[in-house]
């Protein structure tokens, strides 16, 4: 049953809230947690996941295709829908965040458990793909004006874009990682799903949920309802079926990534409006996304 399958993941995000609550380990573990994550574990599985992915496969590309389109078609109607209402950047960028970003963690950890191996290669693509672009949108959303160049710095400085890029680059030269460095990297990334999703947990902000009650149940069906219809229904047209449709799938139907609530702040944005969305997201996210699977007949 597919509740069984992925409960495990949601109860360590429970387990990570529970903890930091607690006080436990110590003050200021989860951020430094989360940075290890980010900037190590988290490339190192993505690099490792990537290496061995059939990049010359012309149909492994049509999901990458999908993912962009799925997101392109999202953000152009939350632009539309932005032109009715006048929303400023503020308020505008964390909306836009919570439709178009994604839980990488979650992502992962539930197309590994769905599909195995191969859905983690699967979604390491959609990653390689969608990260890099989802980012700019956020930036751009979030910035009245933006520079080309700010845009490329920010690229640049992204972990987990470098290591899309570097995997991709593996896979397409097809050399494989010398002296066993491809098995350290391995080693290093079975760390990164559980300490990530016990990461997601510690960052869940409850209090954040008594304000915007409206704007945050709207956003939050558009993120865990809409997106996976309209996933499905683009990778209908792109021709997807077994493990792409799954991962496509999947990935529109997690909760927003909790980085989003980091890059608002950054730049300025409505911060208790991020972690609302965040939180929101990722506890109804325990109902919808079984049964959006199931719905959807992927489960």
């Amino acid at each position: 049953m597919l509740l069984f399958t992925i409960w495990p993941l949601f109860a360590l995000i429970c387990l990570g809230f529970v903890l930091n609550r607690a006080g436990f380990p110590a003050q200021g573990f989860w951020p430094a947690a989360e940075r290890l994550n980010y900037f190590v574990l988290f490339p190192a599985l993505l690099v490792s996941s990537l290496i061995n992915a059939p990049v010359h496969d012309p149909a492994i590309w049509r999901l990458g295709g999908a993912a962009l389109a799925t997101i392109a078609v999202a953000a152009v109607l939350l632009y539309a829908l932005r032109r009715l209402w006048s929303v400023p950047a503020r308020r505008f960028g964390p909306a836009l965040q919570g439709a178009v970003r994604f839980n990488t963690y979650l992502g992962l950890a539930l197309t590994a458990r769905l599909a195995g191996p191969e859905g983690l290669s699967r979604a390491a693509l959609v990653l390689a793909v969608a990260v890099p672009f989802v980012n700019v949108l956020s930036i751009l959303a979030l910035s009245e004006t933006r520079s080309p160049l700010a845009i490329a710095r920010n690229m640049l400085r992204n972990p987990l874009i470098l290591a899309c890029v570097a995997g991709l680059a593996l896979a397409s030269l097809g050399a494989g990682l010398p002296f066993g460095m491809h098995d350290f990297l391995v080693v290093l990334a079975r760390g990164s799903l559980p300490l990530g999703l016990l990461c997601v947990g510690a960052a869940l902000q409850i209090t954040a949920l008594r304000g915007d009650l409206g704007p945050l149940a709207g956003n939050a069906a558009l993120r865990l309802i809409a997106m996976p219809l309209l996933a499905a229904g683009i990778g209908h047209l792109f021709g997807l079926a077994g493990t792409d449709a799954l991962v496509l799938v999947v990935f529109c139907a997690i909760p927003t990534a909790t980085s989003a609530y980091v890059l608002t702040r950054q730049l300025g944005g409505d911060g208790p409006f991020m972690a609302g969305i965040v939180t929101a997201q990722t506890v109804a996210s325990v109902a919808t996304l079984p049964l959006m699977l199931m719905l959807l007949g992927l489960a």
